[in-house]
């Protein structure tokens, strides 16, 4: 099927690892030029920037803290000038910073909550004003089904990401009359360097929950991601794609 995503252009926060270095290669397999936002380590978003450019797209890799406000939209900015245009927001960037409630810290929920949820608003408000203007643009977030569900040790996360899918429905009821699809995608359990370093009880008892039987691959993810930012789902906004194998069931 074909996506009709060539030649448009996206920004993936999170981009230089696990789910969003896979999101980024699955549009860039799609025709986007590819804009990577991450920050502390730039190895691997230079690295899957080489990798976007390797198949004939444009691609650049931009050091940048999501939870800065003012730095959001001079980062939608210099992406625009720098790809040419701008079409697709992906925003992926998170972080854990799990414990009990009652053992968790203030600056434990103040990071979690400034990366995956401010950090979320920050680049959709700096794409809105970009997207307002033009027809046929895509936002999409990647939620987490602890924010539909709750997960125990996660109250910072789990409060976050049910944050953002309350983002979601809210910007595609405000943004719906400009031609802005905006959805989200909430993954269960997935395979990545970080559900890797779990200990492997509580790895097993996810993939237990999960109807499939096992972990979802990262491509899983990313391949959702890529249908909602194409022009098949033109007609879909406001929504909330479990891609968990049946785990919240």
């Amino acid at each position: 099927m074909d996506l009709e995503l060539t030649g448009r252009a996206a920004i993936v926060t999170g981009g230089g690892r696990g789910i969003g270095a896979a999101i980024v290669r699955g549009l860039a397999r799609e025709g986007c030029d590819v804009a990577i936002v991450d920050c502390g380590s730039m190895d691997g978003a230079h690295a899957v920037a080489a990798e976007c450019e390797s198949l004939g797209r444009k691609a650049v890799a931009v050091e940048a803290d999501v939870a800065d406000f003012a730095l959001a939209e001079a980062t939608a900015g210099k992406v625009r000038t720098v790809l040419g245009r701008l079409d697709v927001l992906v925003c992926c960037a998170g972080i854990t910073r799990d414990a009990m409630s009652w053992k968790m810290t203030e600056a434990d929920w103040d990071s979690v909550l400034a990366v995956n949820l401010k950090g979320y608003f920050n680049y959709c408000r700096a794409a809105a004003q970009v997207f307002k203007a033009q027809r046929s643009v895509r936002i999409v977030t990647v939620s987490s089904i602890n924010g539909l569900r709750g997960k125990v040790g996660q109250a910072n996360y789990a409060a976050a990401k049910a944050g953002g899918i309350a983002l979601v429905k809210t910007l595609a009821r405000e943004l719906g009359r400009h031609g802005v699809t905006v959805n989200s995608v909430a993954p269960g359990l997935v395979e990545t360097e970080m559900t890797r370093r779990m200990p492997k009880e509580a790895f097993d008892a996810s993939v237990a929950e999960t109807l499939l039987g096992r972990a979802a691959a990262t491509d899983d993810v990313a391949d959702a991601v890529a249908f909602l930012c194409s022009e098949r789902a033109r007609h879909v906004t406001g929504q909330v794609l479990r891609v968990d194998g049946g785990q919240y069931l």
